[in-house]
Formats: structure tokens, sequence, C-alpha cells
């Protein structure tokens, strides 16, 4: 499977809700930066990540575009975020089912077919200010 292939399996079980088939497109060792916040090694603490997601919000990853690297080993995607915040998120404003539309993207490392490292980035002040002006 290419590297454009892989990132596009990885969102394509997000927007199905399918975890276990995203999981089983990182490696073991995965890497993930959350967007302005820590970082994350390992499958388990990837599952327990997407576990707080889907608790707090849900969301649809629309107008995908991904980009490789000309050896494979490094990968760009694009995206926008359509979104409802369903349940309040530790630090960020409370929850009341606003909707949100965010641009976003994310790096990735690739490794035998599978992610290595999901970077995310998207504009958190962006996002604040769509669910503090839709509450």
């Amino acid at each position: 499977m290419s590297g454009v292939e892989t990132v596009h399996g990885y969102y394509d079980a997000f927007n199905r809700g399918d975890r276990d088939a995203m999981l089983a497109l990182l490696t073991d060792d995965v890497v993930h930066d959350l967007n302005q916040g820590a970082r994350e090694t390992g499958r388990d603490a990837f599952r327990t990540f997407m576990a707080r997601m889907d608790r707090c919000y849900s969301e649809q990853l629309r107008d995908i575009v991904v980009m490789t690297s000309a050896d494979g080993a490094r990968a760009a995607a694009e995206y926008v975020v359509h979104g409802t915040y369903l349940a309040n998120d530790e630090g960020l404003p409370a929850a009341t089912g606003q909707r949100y539309v965010l641009p976003g993207g994310a790096f990735f490392e690739l490794r035998d077919g599978r992610i290595a490292r999901v970077t995310n980035y998207y504009n958190l002040g962006d996002w604040i200010e769509q669910v503090t002006r839709a509450s």
C-alpha cells in the first residue's frame, strides 16, 4: 500500500468510526503529537485518545488532500473538519451540541506500510470562538 493509500485508509476508517481499522494502520510504537499539546507514544495511548475524542466529539473529515514525499517515508494531509461538540472536554468551553467547521492538517511518518507518527494541527482559537459563539 502506498503512503497516499495508507493515509486515505486511515481517514476513511476515521469517517466510518472504525477505530480498529484505524489502529491497524498504526505501528505499535506510533508517536502521536496532539494539536498544541503533548506527545503520546504507542497504540494503546492512541486508543485511549480516540475514546475521549469519540465521547466529546462527532466529526467527519471532508475535502481530504494527501501528499507524500518522493521516497514515501512522509506524508501530509489537509482537510476540513465538520463536527459537533457533544460533551465537555477538559479545559475547554462547555459542550452544548455546538457545530463547527474547521480546516486542519496532519503530518505523518510512514514505515512498512503503516503510520509511525501523526502530528495533528488545527487552529484551537478558531474552534473555541466557533463553539463559544454557538453556545
